[in-house]
C-alpha cells in the first residue's frame, strides 16, 4: 500500500485529471481487472467462499489518482470473469489501508449469525489528522456484499505499522497476522485465538532488499518441486516501495521455515535479493486464502504499476490495473529455491482463432507474426542459434513499439519500452532485463497482451517481466527479427484473447 511521500500524493489529487482521449480508451485491457472508473491499487484481502473468488483492493471512489483510500470489491467464479461490487470498506474518520481476509470456519471472533462463519477483514487505518497506523477489523455475514466495522483491535503508536496479512495456522491451531513496519524495514509476527487479541511472536529484517519501506507482506506454504516426497518450504514476499530490480517499486522473496511464531532463512538461503518480477509493474502481490481442498494451488494477484509514476499514467477512465491471477510453485534448482509462476489455467477459455507455425527461419529482414490485435497470447519455442538478439516488435499505427528480446552471449530476457509511446514521465522509458539460462541457446516465451500490459512468463515462469506501456494509437501490430545470425522459432501457438466484459 502506497504511504510514501503523503503529502505529494495528496498534492496531486489537486491537479486536473487527464482529459478523456480516443487512446486512452483505445488501449484500455479487457480481460485484466480494473474498476470501471477512478483510481485503484494493492489487491487486499483475497479469499475464497461459497464458489466466489473475492477480489478486494485500494480503492479511490472520488477520483483517478491515490486518495481517500478505500476497499473496492469485485468477485469472480472462474478467475478471468469479474464483477465489480459496491465499495466494502469505504474510508470513515480512518482511511481503509491494505490488509487481508480470511473465513472465520469455527466462528473464533464470534461474528458469525445463524451457524455461518463470518468473512473477517483486518485492515490498517490511517487517521490522516495524527498519521497513526493501527488495525483494524470488520466482518461480513453476507459473502462480503456488506461490512460492519467492530474497530481498532491493535496500536502501537507508529505511523509506520501497516498492511496485515491474516491466515489460520493450523498446527498451532492459532491465527497469524504478518505486518511491516515499513520505514524500519520490518516485518512483525503476530498470533490471536479470535481475531480481536493480538500478541507478537517475533520480527524478520532487514535483509536482502532494502528500501524507503516494506509493505504489503505475505507467507505461504508450498511442496518443493524436484524435492524430496512431501518435502516443504515456506515462502515470505515483501513487497519495496523503491530500490527493486528496475530501481522502482517491486517485489522479492526469501524461503525458509515458519513454525507459527517465528519465519526463519533457510540455511542455504543466500543474502542476494531474489525478485518475484523483473519488469516495473508488479508490486504489492498476495495470494487467496481458504481454496477449496480440492484446489492445491497457490494463486496470487499483483497490483501492474509503480510508485514512480503510477499517478500519471496516461489512460482513462480509471487509473490502476490487476495482474492476472498466477499459480506459484517452489523449485529446487541448481541455484537454491526458485519461485516459479504460471498463469492460471482459467485464462485458456479466453482463446481465440488459433493460429500456429513450426520451423520459421528468423534473420535480418523483419517477418509479420500471427498474432492480431492488442489482446493476444503467444507461446514460442526458440532455438537462437548463431544470432546476437532476437526481438519481437508490437508497433502501432504511429510506429511507438514495445519490444521483447532474447540476448544469447548474454543469457537474457527483456523488454524494451524506451520507445513504446508518448512520455509522460521520465521514470518510464526503460529496457528492463531477466537473467535466463539459456542451456543450448533455447529458451521458451510465453507471452500475455492485453492492449496496454505486457506479462511475460520465461522458461515456464522461472522468469517473469510484467510491464504496461502506452502506444501512440492504432491498432498494434507483431514482427519478429534475428541479429548478428539466424535463429529458429521451433514451434509457435498464437491466440486473439476475448474480453471477459463483453459476454
Amino acid at each position: 500500500m502506497r504511504r510514501q511521500l503523503l503529502a505529494v500524493a495528496l498534492a496531486a489529487l489537486c491537479t486536473a485529471p487527464l482529459a478523456p482521449s480516443a487512446r486512452a480508451e483505445e488501449a484500455r485491457p479487457g480481460y485484466h481487472f480494473a474498476p470501471a472508473r477512478n483510481w485503484n491499487n494493492d489487491p487486499n484481502g483475497l479469499v475464497y467462499y461459497e464458489g466466489e473468488y473475492h477480489l478486494f483492493y485500494q480503492y479511490n471512489p472520488y477520483g483517478d489518482r491515490w486518495g481517500h483510500m478505500s476497499w473496492g470489491h469485485a468477485v469472480s467464479r472462474d478467475l478471468v470473469t469479474w464483477q465489480e461490487l459496491p465499495v466494502a470498506i469505504p474510508e470513515t474518520d480512518v482511511q481503509a489501508f491494505s490488509g487481508g481476509v480470511v473465513v472465520d470456519w469455527n466462528n473464533t471472533s464470534g461474528f458469525g449469525k445463524d451457524g455461518r462463519p463470518p468473512l473477517v477483514a483486518l485492515f490498517t487505518g490511517h487517521n490522516t489528522k495524527t498519521r497513526i497506523q493501527s488495525q483494524y477489523l470488520a466482518y461480513s455475514n453476507d459473502q462480503g456484499r456488506t461490512w460492519t466495522t467492530h474497530g481498532k483491535v491493535l496500536d502501537i503508536g507508529s505511523t509506520e505499522f501497516r498492511d496485515p496479512k491474516i491466515f489460520w495456522h493450523e498446527a498451532t491451531k492459532r491465527w497469524v497476522m504478518l505486518t511491516v513496519i515499513a520505514a524500519e524495514n520490518r516485518v512483525l509476527v503476530w498470533t490471536s485465538g479470535d481475531l480481536k487479541s493480538w500478541t507478537m511472536a517475533s520480527s524478520f529484517g532487514p535483509t536482502g532488499a532494502r528500501g524507503k519501506n516494506w509493505e504489503c507482506p505475505d507467507i505461504f506454504e508450498l511442496p518443493i518441486e524436484g524435492g524430496k516426497p512431501g518435502e516443504k518450504r515456506w515462502v515470505l514476499a515483501i513487497s519495496l516501495g523503491d530500490s527493486s530490480v528496475n530501481g522502482g517499486s517491486g517485489m522479492q522473496y526469501f524461503v525458509g521455515d515458519f513454525d507459527g511464531q517465528r519465519f526463519t532463512l533457510d540455511p542455504s538461503w543466500t543474502g542476494d535479493p531474489q525478485w518475484l518480477d523483473w519488469g516495473a509493474d508488479y508490486y504489492a502481490a498476495v495470494t487467496y486464502n481458504d481454496l477449496p481442498k480440492s484446489d492445491p494451488r497457490k494463486i496470487a494477484i499483483g497490483w501492474a504499476n509503480n510508485w514512480r509514476y503510477a499517478n500519471l499514467i496516461p489512460t482513462y477512465p480509471n487509473r490502476g490495473l490487476m495482474s492476472l491471477p498466477r499459480s506459484l510453485s517452489l523449485h529446487k534448482t541448481s541455484e537454491g529455491y526458485r519461485l516459479y509462476q504460471a498463469p492460471v489455467a482459467e485464462a485458456e477459455a479466453l482463446r481465440r482463432d488459433h493460429s500456429s507455425a513450426e520451423g520459421l527461419k528468423l534473420g535480418e529482414a523483419s517477418q509479420p507474426l500471427p498474432v492480431k490485435g492488442g489482446r493476444a497470447e503467444l507461446v514460442i519455442d526458440l532455438d537462437t542459434g548463431s544470432s546476437q538478439q532476437v526481438e519481437i516488435a508490437i508497433k502501432d499505427a504511429q510506429g511507438y513499439q514495445t519490444l521483447v528480446g532474447v540476448t544469447a552471449p548474454t543469457g537474457e530476457v527483456y523488454v524494451d519500452r524506451t520507445r513504446s509511446g508518448p512520455s509522460f514521465h521520465e521514470g518510464f522509458p526503460d529496457r528492463h532485463i531477466a537473467p535466463v539460462d539459456l542451456k543450448g541457446r533455447k529458451v521458451k516465451l510465453h507471452l500475455f497482451v492485453d492492449e496496454s500490459i505486457i506479462e511475460l512468463y520465461v522458461n515456464d515462469g522461472a522468469r517473469t517481466i510484467t510491464d504496461r506501456f502506452f502506444r501512440g494509437g492504432g491498432e498494434l501490430s507483431w514482427s519478429v527479427s534475428a541479429r548478428g545470425g539466424e535463429a529458429t522459432i521451433e514451434t509457435l501457438n498464437a491466440w486473439t484473447l476475448s474480453d471477459p466484459r463483453k459476454k
